[in-house]
């Protein structure tokens, strides 16, 4: 019986939850097929065990917290925030194997990730970089959506911004982001699409930004760019400025944004299983940051448009389930994608097990 190839590696960061989500109750997720179960100890920190008693693997989520310990919903046992079993019923001798995995946690940029893999590899410095989510210099708030798909039909997504025309035309979409060329660099880790649109009109959603904080309604400077991080992180420089007002980079000049808006779009997918995902995303801003009903309605209209990604994403996935033996056929647009899956593929490929080398033998 062949084992189906991982789409996802288990050594890396994955988004469980954001940080205010996580309190003093159980809270279930699933990542990369494995469940879990979170919570916040007294002390404010998250722990997150294996969603499974020992005893006869009733989920602990059907259970309840007391003080720091998890106690199973089922038959009583108890668990400290490192998975240990520290109380049976009706028996003081404890069994030394009783115990549930706990997976290395980590909250930064509001939000709480968990380690799948090794966790002797579980190295914080590999936490991908979102600190616009908690910088002072930013304004912003997102959600969590579950996408019924493929995680990495998301991130395709997300790296061609062509589609923006088509499915967003009434928001952010616009014949320019269609028309206009871009630039595609890789790293070992990161991937990059580079896009300017110069002296165009700008969509909806932009001209209603930059004319509420700058006062301005005439042609404007766009821009997109769009940066990838393994395992599956998605961080978009995007906005507009005055058009000519020297936001545009000239060689060694990297340009001047201050008579424009900029936004970063902040996205980080977490696959649950080979069909699901979760989809946290959030939209900081460096301008008019003491406007909490501006964040406010930010965050309702991106919700909007990424409800529009979501049915798209599923229809795809429906069609990829029906016709199994289709392939996808690749664009120009489609590089930053591409590149994107071949660093996915190649984190796959390092947590694959060696086959193993048969020796020859010799003949007597």
């Amino acid at each position: 019986m062949n084992t189906p190839t991982p789409s996802f590696p288990l050594n890396a960061w994955y988004a469980a939850a954001y940080d205010v989500d996580v309190g003093r109750a159980l809270l279930p997720r699933t990542v990369c097929k494995q469940k879990m179960v979170l919570h916040r100890t007294a002390a404010g920190q998250i722990a997150a065990l294996e969603d499974a008693c020992w005893q006869r693997l009733v989920p602990l989520s059907m259970g309840r917290l007391e003080g720091d310990e998890v106690v199973c919903g089922y038959h009583g046992l108890v668990y400290n925030a490192q998975g240990r079993c520290t109380q049976m019923p009706s028996q003081e001798t404890l069994n030394p194997s009783a115990c549930v995995r706990a997976f290395p946690v980590v909250e930064r940029h509001r939000l709480a990730w968990v380690w799948p893999g090794d966790p002797a590899r579980a190295d914080p410095a590999l936490i991908p970089d979102m600190h616009w989510n908690d910088d002072p210099a930013w304004a912003g708030d997102g959600k969590m959506i579950r996408v019924h798909c493929d995680y990495r039909l998301v991130v395709d997504n997300l790296m061609d911004l062509t589609h923006e025309t088509f499915v967003h035309g009434c928001s952010i979409g616009k014949r320019a982001v269609a028309e206009a060329p871009f630039v595609a660099t890789h790293g070992e880790r990161s991937a990059t699409v580079t896009r300017w649109m110069d002296n165009i009109d700008a969509p909806p959603f932009w001209a209603g930004q930059i004319r509420h904080a700058r006062g301005y309604t005439g042609k404007v400077d766009r821009w997109q760019i769009i940066r990838f991080d393994a395992q599956c992180t998605v961080n978009i420089d995007v906005g507009v400025a005055e058009a000519g007002g020297g936001a545009v980079p000239r060689g060694d000049d990297p340009g001047d944004r201050s008579r424009g808006v900029n936004g970063y779009v902040l996205n980080t997918i977490t696959p649950e299983t080979d069909r699901t995902c979760l989809y946290f995303w959030a939209f900081a801003r460096n301008y008019c940051l003491g406007e909490q009903r501006l964040t406010h309605e930010l965050r309702e209209g991106v919700a909007g448009i990424f409800r529009e990604d979501e049915l798209v994403l599923e229809a795809q996935q429906r069609a990829m389930d029906e016709h199994p033996d289709r392939e996808f056929h690749n664009l120009n647009i489609d590089a930053g994608a591409l590149w994107a899956r071949r660093l996915i593929d190649a984190m796959v490929a390092r947590e694959r097990p060696a086959t193993p080398v048969i020796p020859i033998r010799r003949a007597a």
